[in-house]
């Protein structure tokens, strides 16, 4: 295994409306900011670097007071293309990147995109979500807890301003030295690149949940028709389940079914749509054990899903329930 590389990115985005509109960068990296871990995650090194903005000329009001940098400030720094080329130089080989949140590779790959740089992986990229796994290690796993939050309950020093790159990267790297080992078995993905064929997509199964990622369709139609996508198989023993609630969907893009298995009990299933970055679609389906008392919630959901498109349907058709006027 490589070095851990806990990282923080600060971005700018377009003010006028022209600059909005600016699909392919939403979000133009102005700073990088990294604490290199080795295996026992001590400290090993850091990388502090500014970014010469090359899209967006003018600061947004809402960044500039949130990270501290003039557009005068950022004009001393560099290149994205040169920053970011020695950034993963200083990573090293097969480098385990951590952040806090989720939205750090995403980003930094979408800005190796627009400059036609290599990307960092062929396919979903394995990461440690540090604000997971706090919550996971320290409170129930759900919360999703500011950085700010988590350096206090876990009483460090706050020695440096919040909202720079390497201030945020070291805190974020205090917090996951912290953490109990067991903790790091919840990998997180990032999809900025999905999966292009079967070969490529995701199965993984944690203490108690599974996840699948899965390729990209060209419709919906054809991804609700896949059997891998629909299958509803125990991760445990592997034999398929017979459905005690049918697949529903509540608003289109999310899919919800309970299965039972002699061995394991009942088993929710969640099937996520997300648009992949070329427009395709692709999935995320979660599985996961529950008690009989949340099967009776998801069999409530279904229902007011029911009401909600008899009522949908009355609104759109009057005339098939007498309601149409002569």
């Amino acid at each position: 295994m490589g070095n851990y590389i806990v990282f923080d990115l600060e971005w700018n985005q377009g003010g006028s409306v022209r600059e909005q509109e600016l699909k392919e960068l939403p979000f133009e990296i102005v700073e990088i900011g990294a604490v290199r871990l080795d295996e026992q995650r001590q400290q090993t090194g850091e990388f502090s670097r500014l970014i010469r903005p090359q899209v967006y000329q003018e600061m947004h009001r809402v960044t500039g007071k949130l990270i501290h940098l003039t557009m005068e400030d950022l004009q001393k720094g560099d290149p994205f293309v040169q920053v970011a080329e020695d950034f993963l130089t200083w990573c090293g080989e097969d480098p385990v990147f951590c952040s806090w949140g989720t939205l750090d590779l995403t980003e930094l790959q979408r800005n190796m995109d627009y400059y036609h740089m290599h990307l960092l992986s062929d396919g979903p990229l394995r990461y440690y979500d540090v604000q997971k796994l706090f919550s996971i290690g320290c409170e129930d796993g759900k919360s999703r807890r500011a950085l700010e939050y988590a350096i206090d309950f876990m009483q460090l020093d706050k020695q440096h301003p919040f909202h720079r790159a390497l201030s945020d990267a070291e805190y974020t790297a205090e917090i996951f030295a912290r953490l109990n080992e067991r903790v790091l078995k919840n990998v997180s993905f990032d999809n900025y690149v999905t999966p292009k064929d079967k070969r490529q997509e995701i199965h993984v199964v944690f203490d108690d949940y599974a996840k699948y990622i899965s390729r990209e369709f060209e419709t919906k139609e054809e991804l609700l028709d896949d059997p891998e996508v629909m299958s509803t198989k125990c991760y445990l023993c592997h034999r398929n389940l017979r459905r005690k609630i049918r697949w529903f969907s509540p608003n289109g893009k999310h899919y919800y079914c309970v299965s039972y298995c002699d061995r394991h009990g009942f088993m929710k299933s969640k099937v996520r749509i997300r648009k992949a970055e070329d427009d395709r679609l692709y999935v995320v389906k979660t599985s996961k054990f529950i008690t009989p008392e949340e099967v009776d919630k998801i069999r409530q959901k279904q229902e007011t899903a029911r009401r909600h498109q008899r009522m949908r349907r009355r609104t759109s058709h009057p005339e098939q329930n007498g309601q149409s006027e002569e």
